[in-house]
């Protein structure tokens, strides 16, 4: 017999909510993802960049101290 692992979510996060986050970009048209992605450039106070991989970890903490979860 196999146990399911009950799944740990982030703080204001849970099964629903993420469900539902799938289930709007499961049906969104290609369309509105380019809007949304359009969006996101254009947003005030953020800014997209390529960074290289191995960065990712240090900038996700340095997200996290500026930012709490």
């Amino acid at each position: 017999m196999t146990h399911k692992k009950k799944q740990a979510y982030l703080a204001e996060w849970d099964e629903e909510r993420i469900r539902k986050l799938a289930e709007h970009y499961d049906h969104q048209t290609e369309d509105e993802q380019v809007a949304e992605h359009e969006a996101a450039f254009r947003a005030d106070g953020q800014t997209v960049m390529v960074v290289p991989t191995e960065l990712v970890p240090e900038i996700v903490k340095l997200i996290g101290k500026k930012r709490p979860a």
